[in-house]
C-alpha cells in the first residue's frame, strides 16, 4: 500500500491519508466514535436516526445532497452498534467541497423541526420494512436480547422499537449529537488523487476551529460471562425453519477475533468449507448452512446458521445437533494445511482486490486508525493464524455448555 500519513488537529480530530495516483476522484470518509451501544434502552435508533438526519442540511448548508451533486459527487453512510461512518466520493479537482460539507455537519445540524419529522417517518418505515415485513426480519432482536443480557449490544442499530424514534424530541437530538459528534471523537479518511499536504491543508482550514466538546462516557453495563445454554424460540411469515446457535467470542484487537474469523471461514466459506461439504451435499434436511461472525469492537458472536426442511422438534434436534459437531470437529479433529492456506489465500485476496478502491480503503483506514490497528500488517497477522491456534481457540469458543440457540418457527407450528 502506497505511504500512509497521520496527524491529529489540536481540537483532537485524527486525520490519515493514503495518495492513490491511480484515479481521478478523492473519498473522503469520517467516521464517529458512536453507534447503538451509546444509546439508552429507553431511546433506541438514535445512532440510525442521526445517520439520515445528517443530511438534512447543517448549520451553514441547507442542501448537504445538492451540493455534493454540483460538484459531481456522492455520498453515503452507514451505522453499526460501534461506529458511524460518512463518505463522499467526487473528482479530486472538487475535493474542498467534501471538507466544506462534512465539516459544517461536524459543527451542528440544522436541528430542523422539518427534518426531523421527514427522517423520523423515514426510519419508522424503515424499521417497518427490514423488520417487521421481511422474512426473519426480527431474528436479531430475539437472537441479541438472548444473547446480551442489559448491554447496548442487545439491540440492533435500527433500534428496539419504532415507537423509541416515534417519540424522539428535539431535544433529544441536540443532546445525542452535541454528546458524540465532534473533532475529539472522530477520524478523518482521505484517499485519492489528493496530497497529504493539501489534505492537511484542508482538514485545517475547514475543520481546525470546530471546538472540541466532553463526549458522554461508556456507563453501561459490562457484558457478564455465559454461565450454561440458553435456548430462545420465535416465529413469524416465513417459509422454513431457521436455526442459529450462537458462541461468545473476543472483539475486535482482542486475541482470538482473527481466528474467529478465520474459524468461520473454514466452516463455510466456498464450496471447499465444511459446512458445504459435510452438510448441504448430504443431507437434505438442510437448504441453506453458515458461519459468521458479529465483528463487533467489543466481545461479541461466532454464529451457525441454517435453515431447514422440516418444523417437527426431532428435526430441529437433530439439524441443530449437525451444525454443533461440524463446529467442534475444528478442535476435536483440527484443522489441515490445506483448510488453513486456503482461508489465508482468499483473505489476501479479498483484502487486496478491497484496496484496489479508494473508498473502500478510506473506510478502512478510518476503522483501523479508529480501533488503534495498523492496517499494514492485516494481512501477515492473518497469515500467521496456524491450525494449533485454531484448534485451541475453537475449543474455547465452541463449547456446547455454551451455546445460544434460537430456533424461528414458520406461522402456524403444531406443537
Amino acid at each position: 500500500m502506497a505511504e500512509i500519513t497521520r496527524h491529529t488537529l489540536p481540537n483532537g480530530l485524527r486525520i490519515v491519508h493514503c495518495y492513490d495516483p491511480s484515479t481521478v476522484m478523492v473519498a473522503v470518509d469520517v467516521m464517529y466514535n458512536v453507534g447503538a451501544r451509546d444509546e439508552s434502552p429507553q431511546r433506541t435508533g438514535m445512532a440510525h436516526l442521526f445517520e439520515h438526519l445528517m443530511f438534512g442540511g447543517s448549520v451553514n448548508i441547507p442542501a448537504f445532497d445538492r451540493e455534493v451533486e454540483v460538484a459531481g459527487g456522492m455520498s453515503n453512510a452507514w451505522t453499526s452498534n460501534d461506529f458511524t461512518n460518512f463518505y463522499i466520493v467526487l473528482p479530486a479537482i472538487n475535493a474542498e467541497t467534501a471538507f466544506w460539507l462534512e465539516s459544517d455537519r461536524m459543527l451542528s445540524p440544522a436541528f430542523s423541526e422539518r427534518t426531523l419529522e421527514v427522517q423520523r417517518g423515514v426510519v419508522i418505515e424503515e424499521f417497518k420494512q427490514t423488520c417487521l415485513n421481511r422474512p426473519y426480519g426480527d431474528m436479531s432482536h430475539h437472537m441479541r436480547r438472548m444473547a446480551f443480557d442489559s448491554h447496548p449490544y442487545s439491540w440492533p442499530t435500527i433500534g428496539l422499537t419504532p415507537d423509541h424514534i416515534r417519540d424522539v424530541t428535539m431535544e433529544d437530538v441536540k443532546d445525542f449529537f452535541f454528546s458524540h459528534y465532534a473533532p475529539n471523537n472522530a477520524v478523518l479518511a482521505v484517499c485519492g488523487n489528493i496530497t497529504a499536504d493539501d489534505t492537511l491543508r484542508l482538514a485545517e482550514k475547514w475543520f481546525g476551529t470546530i471546538p472540541s466538546r466532553p463526549i458522554a462516557p461508556r456507563e453501561y453495563p459490562r457484558l457478564t460471562d455465559i454461565d450454561g445454554p440458553r435456548h430462545a424460540e420465535a416465529g413469524g411469515n416465513v417459509p422454513q425453519t431457521a436455526l442459529t446457535i450462537a458462541f461468545r467470542m473476543p472483539g475486535y484487537g482482542e486475541e482470538g477475533y482473527l481466528e474467529c474469523d478465520q474459524i468461520t471461514d473454514i466452516l463455510a466459506s466456498g464450496h471447499a468449507s465444511r459446512f458445504y461439504r459435510n452438510i448441504m451435499m448430504s443431507d437434505p434436511l438442510f437448504t441453506y448452512a453458515d458461519a459468521s461472525i458479529l465483528g463487533s469492537d467489543e466481545p461479541g458472536l461466532l454464529m451457525l446458521n441454517a435453515r431447514i426442511t422440516s418444523d417437527t422438534d426431532s428435526d430441529i434436534a437433530r439439524a441443530t445437533q449437525r451444525l454443533i459437531d461440524e463446529a467442534s470437529r475444528i478442535w476435536s479433529e483440527g484443522v489441515t494445511d490445506d483448510e488453513a492456506a486456503r482461508a489465508h489465500t482468499r483473505y489476501e485476496s479479498q483484502h487486496t482486490f478491497a484496496m484496489l478502491s479508494y473508498l473502500n480503503k478510506a473506510q478502512t483506514l478510518a476503522q483501523t486508525e479508529m480501533q488503534h490497528d495498523d492496517i499494514d500488517t492485516l494481512v501477515d497477522r492473518y497469515n500467521a493464524i496456524t491450525p494449533a491456534m485454531l484448534r485451541r481457540v475453537a475449543e474455547e469458543i465452541i463449547t456446547p455448555a455454551k451455546a445460544m440457540t434460537l430456533i424461528y418457527h414458520p406461522a402456524g407450528r403444531q406443537s
